[in-house]
Formats: structure tokens, C-alpha cells, sequence
């Protein structure tokens, strides 16, 4: 009885003990996830304050009067600012936090590597690309943000007048990186220079800046919306177009002369640096080399390649590769006569897709989505198609932007990929999925990562097939035609900018490759100049989240749900890859990569 009663008393004291330790381990893991979740939050701020227009997309109103301050000076207070916050991130002992703190910390802590790095090449000196750029950002700085109030139109002119300052800074950089050969090549601002003088206009009513002013909150009294379009009228005449006509000159007389002729980030100065820095970004691989990237590209393409010829077969077409797709890019049947035409048919694949959308995904966005060309001024050497997210809490939904400059350009056996790819389940499931994330710091809602959110885009082309979207042999052509299109990517982005390919070579083979049209093959070509190590992130994280999916079918057997897996992969919003494979293998179970 003695004995027992001893027993009795040590198993309690040891509970007792166990109950103790446990209690202080969960206060002292609550204690880290509020270092990290204040941590996040002063960044948050820190962030939107640095970049107005970045706040203005995050629903945030506060800054809406001011562009980003962009000098050297601003450049090296950032860089100081931001290792502040990388120590104070990389000093919580991760092991302590719970498994949504630790994402947040991994997250913010690659955040602020990308920027820091960034900051210690001094990427400011190239500052748009063939795709966007700080000209572009202005461009679009009104699109879909409320304006409801005297105030918010009086914060839009004043942002208006802060062109001219913003432009010049960016000038600035640009000069700065002329000293030192760090410039864009010759053809990229050749193609640049029509969408900048585009911007020229003598009737300051006919810039798209102007055009929160064509129709009004009716709020807003008369005689104040008189008065509030005269001052956005002096602001576009006496601030924005001359600012647009000094960048103008700017390139035409002084960059153009100075812009490097050769075409590789690796020809530049750093340039090694800066390519494994670009890669690094973009794909979101620590260790991923070019060599080896160009490797995977060209065993992608050799795949691709033999499932085109099997289509070419099965349609006893007469010809060879080429001869089908010299048919393919110049059969009248494949084309239409007008820009209404080319969103009507984009259109209505849309609805088609958005029908079985809820067969493969639990949770749909609130957000609605539309279909709207690509703007005029941008068009010309614009990409086929684009997404445009909607601000957080704006008054429209996201964009599907399509290009319908060039109408003999415009294919119609690839828009099932492209609405795919960039409507739904593509960019706009994922983007407006993250904007509506719940228990998650904010700093998560616009957050986006190439490799991610590209390589989801693609997934969601190939998707198409088991959503049956799909209805020719033509439009499976053109759908593994946009998958060699991203599969080119990976050699010819590693040729130019690691084995000083030409952009003759680069077209070459990329024609010789695809089914896309001459002006698509030479603006995408263009744009991988521009922007180095951006386009590999398509390809490369399509094949990691296929490989996600093969290993939860895998793993869990009959129990798979492919609705379920969907809503998980997306989730937590955008995620370097290794972050999202982590998420999987959580979702997998403890007992699998855990």
C-alpha cells in the first residue's frame, strides 16, 4: 500500500513536471510568434510608406498623393533598413514557433533577401523592361481605385504632379548606370521609345491619365468636379506629358547612344552577379545554374516537340513541322477581322471554363474577373496577353488583358491556353485567392512569386484538358504550342544571357519551335532581353507543382482529391517553391518529408 501510494504521488508530480515544461514552452513559443507577427507588421508599414503605388494596390488610401523616392540616398536607407529587419527576423529561434509564425518568418526573410539584393547590385539603374517599368506603373496608377470623394481625386492630381520628380529620379538612375555600363541593350529601347512618345498629347483630355476625370462620383458637387478637372488638366499639360517628353528625349538622345549593343546579363559589368541573382528571383531555386537550367529546357523541348508531330499525324496534314505551322499562322479560318470579335471569343471560353470551375476547386474567389483589350498605347509591343489584378477593396474586378493590335497575329487556336493561363483557373483564381486570405499578415495578400504564380498558370493550361476545354486538335496544338513556347524559355533566356546567343538565333528558335505568330515570337524574344531570368520561372515551376501533385497522388491513394489538393497548393497565397513543397508535405502528413 506504501509502495503504491509512492508511485502514486511520483507519476503526479512527474505530470505535474510534464505540465510545467509544457506551459513554458507554450509561452515561450507564444513569446517568438509575437516577435515574428510585430516584426511582420512594422515591415508591413515600413513597405507600404517606401512604396506609395504599392500601397495604393493594398487598399490603402493614406499614401495615394505621392509616387516612390527613388534616389541613391533612398536606396541606401532602405539597404539599412531592411538587413535592420533581416537580423532582428534571423535572431527568433524558428524552432520555437508555430508552423503559420515560421511560414511568416521564412517568407518575410526571402522577401527581404530578394530586395537586399537588389539594393547591393543597384538594379534601380535599369528600371522597366518590355513588359513594365516605372512609366507603366503611372501609366496605370488609377486603374480601378476608388475615387468617391473631393480627397481622393485631390490625392490622385497630386500624384499627378509628382510625375515630373518621380521620372527624373528614375532618370537619374539610369545616368548613373551609364557611367557605369549597366544599361539596357539598344533594341530594347528601340522598342520602348513609341510607347513613351505615344504619351505626347496636346489635348491632356486624351491621356489615359485623365481618365478618372470622364465620369465622376456623383458625390462630388458639379462646380467641384469643374474645378477638380481643370487641376487634373494642369497637372497632365504642365507635370506628366513633360515629363514623358523630357524621357523621351532622354532615350532617344542620350541612352540610346550610350545602351549596350550586346544583349547578355552576363556581358555586363557584375554581370555574372546579376544573372544568379535574376535566376535566383524568379525561380526561386537557391542552387540553379544556367547550364543546368538551358540542360532541362532542351530535354522539355525534345518531349514537347514529339507530342506536336503526333497531333500533325493524327490530322493528315501534308507538310512537315514547318509547313504546318507556316498553315497554322497564315489560314484565314484561324483569325478574325476585329478587336470586338477577339474579346467576344475570349469570352465566351471564359464562361466555359468558369462552369466547371467548382468540379476542381472547393473554394472560389469573390472577386469577379473581366476581359478588356490591352491598352492601345501599350499594345505595339505588348505581349499576347496579360493579367491585371484588381486593388485590394477597388471598385472593379481583375482584368484579362488581351492584345488586339495586329489582328493577323492573333490566333485563335491559342486563347483556350491563354484564358486558361491567365483568367481562370489560371491568375485570377490564384491572385484573387490570396488577396482574400484570411488570419495572415498583410504583407501576404499581394505577395507573388514568379516561379508560383507563372508555374500555376501554366499548370492551369494543361488542367484544361481534364476540365474539357479543349475542343480541336488546333487547340491542342496550341496549347502544346504555349508549353514549348515556356519550354524555349529555359534555353533561349540561359543562350542570351549566359552563351551570348543572338536575337536572330533566339527568334529562329523559337519560330522553329512553336506555332506563334511573327510579331508574338519577336515581342516575347524582346522581352526576355529585357528582363533576364524571368521567363524561366514558367516552366520550372509548372514541373515542381506536377511533381507536387504525383506525389500526393502517390502518396495518398484512393484518398486523393484533386478539389482539396487544388485549395491547399493555394492556400497560403504565393510561396517560393521550397516553401510550397514544405506546405504539401504538411498536408501529406507528419509521417511523410516531415
Amino acid at each position: 500500500m506504501a509502495t503504491s501510494k509512492l508511485f502514486s504521488h511520483c507519476r503526479l508530480a512527474s505530470t505535474l513536471l510534464c505540465t510545467l515544461i509544457c506551459t513554458a514552452s507554450i509561452a515561450q513559443e507564444s513569446q517568438s510568434d509575437l516577435q515574428v507577427d510585430a516584426i511582420v507588421a512594422e515591415y508591413w508599414q515600413y513597405r507600404l510608406q517606401e512604396n506609395p503605388l504599392l500601397a495604393t494596390q493594398s487598399g490603402i488610401s493614406e499614401f495615394n498623393d505621392r509616387l516612390p523616392s527613388i534616389t541613391p540616398a533612398d536606396r541606401d536607407r532602405r539597404l539599412l533598413s531592411e538587413q535592420r529587419f533581416r537580423r532582428r527576423i534571423r535572431d527568433i529561434d524558428s524552432a520555437r514557433l508555430s508552423t503559420n509564425a515560421r511560414v511568416n518568418a521564412e517568407l518575410l526573410e526571402w522577401v527581404l533577401d530578394q530586395s537586399i539584393g537588389a539594393a547591393e547590385l543597384n538594379l534601380s539603374r535599369m528600371p522597366f523592361n518590355t513588359f513594365s517599368g516605372f512609366y507603366a506603373a503611372v501609366l496605370s496608377a488609377s486603374n480601378g481605385v476608388p475615387m468617391n470623394t473631393v480627397q481622393d481625386y485631390e490625392d490622385y492630381i497630386a500624384r499627378l504632379r509628382d510625375v515630373e520628380r518621380y521620372f527624373s529620379e528614375n532618370i537619374a538612375n539610369m545616368r548613373d548606370g551609364i557611367r557605369s555600363g549597366f544599361t539596357l541593350p539598344k533594341v530594347v529601347i528601340e522598342n520602348i521609345l513609341p510607347t513613351i512618345e505615344a504619351q505626347l498629347y496636346d489635348d491632356p483630355e486624351q491621356s489615359s491619365l485623365y481618365q478618372p476625370f470622364i465620369t465622376m462620383s456623383s458625390m462630388i458637387s458639379a462646380s467641384e468636379q469643374a474645378g477638380l478637372r481643370l487641376a487634373a488638366q494642369e497637372a497632365i499639360s504642365h507635370q506628366a506629358i513633360p515629363a514623358f517628353a523630357t524621357l523621351a528625349e532622354f532615350l532617344s538622345m542620350e541612352y540610346m547612344p550610350a545602351a549596350t549593343t550586346s544583349l547578355g546579363a552576363e556581358q555586363l559589368p557584375g554581370g555574372e552577379a546579376y544573372y544568379r541573382y535574376q535566376i535566383k528571383a524568379y525561380t526561386t531555386l537557391v542552387d540553379a545554374s544556367a547550364d543546368a537550367i538551358h540542360q532541362i529546357g532542351l530535354v522539355e523541348v525534345s518531349r514537347i516537340r514529339a507530342e506536336m508531330e503526333l497531333i500533325i499525324q493524327e490530322l493528315d496534314f501534308q507538310g512537315d513541322f514547318e509547313d504546318f505551322t507556316h498553315f497554322l499562322r497564315t489560314d484565314a479560318q484561324f483569325y478574325v477581322d476585329s478587336a470586338d470579335q477577339l474579346l467576344k471569343e475570349a469570352s465566351f471560353i471564359a464562361k466555359r471554363i468558369d462552369l466547371q470551375m467548382p468540379r476542381f476547386f472547393g473554394k472560389l474567389p469573390r472577386l469577379s474577373y473581366g476581359i478588356v483589350p490591352v491598352p492601345a498605347e501599350l499594345a505595339p509591343g505588348y505581349t499576347t496577353a496579360a493579367y491585371n489584378s484588381a486593388p485590394i477593396g477597388g471598385t472593379q474586378g481583375g482584368s484579362y488583358w488581351v492584345n488586339t493590335h495586329a489582328l493577323d497575329q492573333r490566333p485563335l487556336y491559342e486563347l483556350p491556353a491563354l484564358t486558361l493561363h491567365e483568367a481562370v483557373p489560371g491568375h485570377h483564381h490564384q491572385i484573387a485567392l490570396a488577396q482574400e486570405l484570411e488570419d495572415v499578415p498583410d504583407f501576404r495578400l499581394s505577395q507573388y512569386f514568379t516561379a508560383f504564380g507563372e508555374g500555376w498558370g501554366l499548370y492551369a493550361e494543361k488542367l484544361g484538358i481534364e476540365m474539357g476545354i479543349y475542343l480541336t486538335p488546333y487547340e491542342h496544338f496550341g496549347r502544346l504550342s504555349y508549353q514549348m513556347w515556356r519550354a524555349c524559355r529555359l534555353v533561349i533566356d540561359t543562350g542570351i544571357h549566359s552563351q551570348q546567343w543572338s536575337r536572330a538565333q533566339a527568334i529562329a528558335y523559337l519560330t522553329s519551335n512553336t506555332s506563334l505568330s511573327t510579331a508574338n515570337v519577336e515581342a516575347e524574344i524582346d522581352r526576355y532581353i529585357s528582363w533576364p531570368g524571368q521567363a524561366l520561372g514558367y516552366k520550372l515551376g509548372e514541373m515542381k507543382i506536377w511533381e507536387l501533385r504525383r506525389k500526393a497522388e502517390q502518396v495518398l491513394g484512393r484518398d486523393f482529391d484533386l478539389r482539396e489538393f487544388h485549395d491547399v497548393l493555394l492556400g497560403s497565397g504565393a510561396l517560393p517553391l521550397a516553401m510550397l513543397e514544405a506546405q504539401i508535405d504538411r498536408y501529406l502528413g507528419s509521417d511523410f518529408g516531415l
